[in-house]
């Protein structure tokens, strides 16, 4: 089963994203890139289809051929013998490769599992060096991940031997993702754990890690290492959510397909979201906990940790001393440190003391919590911004001048201190004709709460932009925000792609605009 392709999934999806990067950007470079906008196409026709299902249907063994290669729909002999290129409308056989890649994408993926079970797993030199619960922390849950799959990839590859043109596979996504696919939030929920104990092991044991490093050198793994096995599941059903996307732009409008590919994306889009509070929740509680040990209160005590409450952002600013009078002095003595902890919920002003603790001064909670940025103030006061409590810990409006290392770090507290402030660029939820664009070239991992994770060729709205080479922009497919490096990305500068980006956008988030409507209402309030 699935021998037919020659990638695993990792290198598939690096060749594909890749792929799209070049296609967004040929797109960009184009002076007239009407003609090549899906909307300007001629609908595709229903009766072709039908004509097609009158003959008796090839079957395609395409996942049983251990020769073939094909990557499109269109390159399968069966299709190019069939005559059904010629019948066929253009937006017609675009959407027939998107479901085709669904499948095939899944068959690569199926593989790379089998690998990391078969290879790594049920190796017997590891079995002797891992103790069971050792075993049960790295390799997880992922037999039932594996067999979900397996019934995956079978009732997808029925539907592609059923007719050479494929009816629909997002019916297909919706019945295993409501049945099946919660095999993965038990999965990725793991992932931190399993962080942990595989750097652990590779510390602890010299045994064990020269055994991985012999499997991986296996010329099956093609120069891969194991780390990237292990992470596949949370890459995968992140990749099936946005391959469901690339179908849903290509569907009729008001079509049945267009219906039943929005219910399969409502469902991935809940399984993924739970994946990520999944880690995200394991994670924030050990860092609470942390920090609860490291403050010492000052004023009245304020209980920090709670299920609901988790860490934004935290670092080191200068308060500036005295009154706003003393401006006018050019003295670092003016200016002493703060550590602040804002937290969702809450914000808590600190100075650090001996011992890495923190006593903690003033408090306020963060929907009290206002910003001002201080313009042309000379060198001095440059990244300087006004923090207003409305209510502090002593139920008192309270104010402090506040300066940070950079212009970027400055945006970067205010945005986080005040998140409904208004950004340079109106955001996606105001739907904006126009809003600047960017596409990401090369992955990037936060490195801070208030950072952005990206994938290669994720698409963003810019918000934000600071003349220090940071961009705080809100990614199209899942409306998350954060900031991230300039460099990372390539800007979009063709308008007509940026709206089609922004269209293609709304359609696929319909179901939940009138509840996006009413958040951008009363975020504007």
């Amino acid at each position: 089963l699935c021998s037919f392709l020659g990638l695993l999934y990792q290198e598939y999806r690096d060749k594909s994203t890749r792929e799209e990067i070049e296609t967004r950007r040929l797109q960009d470079s184009q002076t007239d890139p009407e003609e090549t906008s899906p909307s300007e196409e001629t609908p595709c026709e229903a009766e072709p289809t039908s004509t097609i299902e009158n003959k008796a249907p090839p079957q395609i063994n395409l996942l049983r051929n251990s020769n073939s290669r094909f990557n499109l729909w269109q390159d399968l002999p069966e299709v190019q013998n069939s005559g059904v290129l010629s019948i066929l409308q253009p937006d017609e056989i675009k959407l027939q490769e998107a479901m085709f890649e669904l499948v095939t994408s899944e068959a690569s993926y199926y593989k790379s599992l089998n690998l990391l079970v078969s290879h790594f797993m049920e190796n017997e030199r590891l079995k002797k060096i891992l103790h069971q619960s050792e075993a049960h922390i790295l390799f997880s849950n992922v037999l039932d991940v594996m067999a979900v799959s397996e019934r995956f990839l079978l009732d997808l590859e029925q539907r592609v031997e059923e007719n050479i043109v494929i009816s629909d596979v997002c019916d297909i996504v919706y019945q295993h993702t409501v049945n099946h696919f919660s095999v993965y939030i038990t999965y990725v929920s793991n992932q931190t754990y399993q962080e942990r104990a595989y750097k652990q092991l590779l510390q602890d044991k010299p045994a064990f890690r020269e055994v991985i490093s012999q499997l991986e050198l296996d010329p099956k793994c093609k120069g891969l290492s194991f780390s990237s096995f292990l992470i596949l599941p949370f890459q995968r059903i992140t990749r099936l959510k946005l391959l469901v996307q690339n179908i849903l732009k290509k569907v009729e409008e008001k079509s049945d397909r267009e219906s039943t590919a929005l219910d399969a994306h409502k469902e991935l889009e809940t399984v993924v979201k739970a994946c990520n509070e999944g880690v995200r929740k394991m994670s924030r509680t050990e860092q609470m906990i942390s920090i609860q040990k490291k403050l010492e209160f000052k004023i009245k005590s304020v209980p920090i940790i709670s299920h609901s409450r988790w860490l934004l952002k935290q670092g080191e600013l200068q308060q500036m001393n005295g009154p706003k009078t003393s401006r006018t002095l050019r003295t670092k003595k003016l200016f002493r440190e703060i550590y602040l902890f804002l937290f969702n919920d809450l914000l808590v002003i600190c100075r650090q003391i001996p011992g890495d603790k923190y006593q903690v001064f003033d408090s306020a909670p963060r929907g009290l919590l206002r910003v001002e940025e201080l313009e042309d103030q000379g060198q001095s006061l440059a990244n300087v911004f006004i923090l207003r409590l409305l209510e502090n810990a002593d139920d008192r409006e309270a104010s402090y001048m506040l300066k940070a290392s950079s212009q970027s770090e400055m945006k970067r507290w205010m945005i986080s201190l005040a998140p409904n402030r208004r950004t340079k660029f109106v955001s996606f939820t105001s739907r904006l004709v126009d809003c600047p664009q960017i596409q990401c070239v090369h992955p990037y991992v936060a490195q801070q709460p208030d950072e952005l994770s990206l994938e290669l060729a994720d698409v963003l709205n810019i918000l934000d932009k600071t003349d220090d080479g940071w961009i705080f922009g809100e990614r199209l497919h899942d409306q998350e925000r954060g900031w991230f490096p300039s460099s990372i990305g390539e800007e979009i500068l063709n308008p007509k792609i940026r709206a089609q980006n922004l269209k293609e956008c709304f359609r696929v988030h319909k179901s939940d605009d009138s509840q996006r409507r009413k958040l951008g209402s009363r975020n504007r309030q």
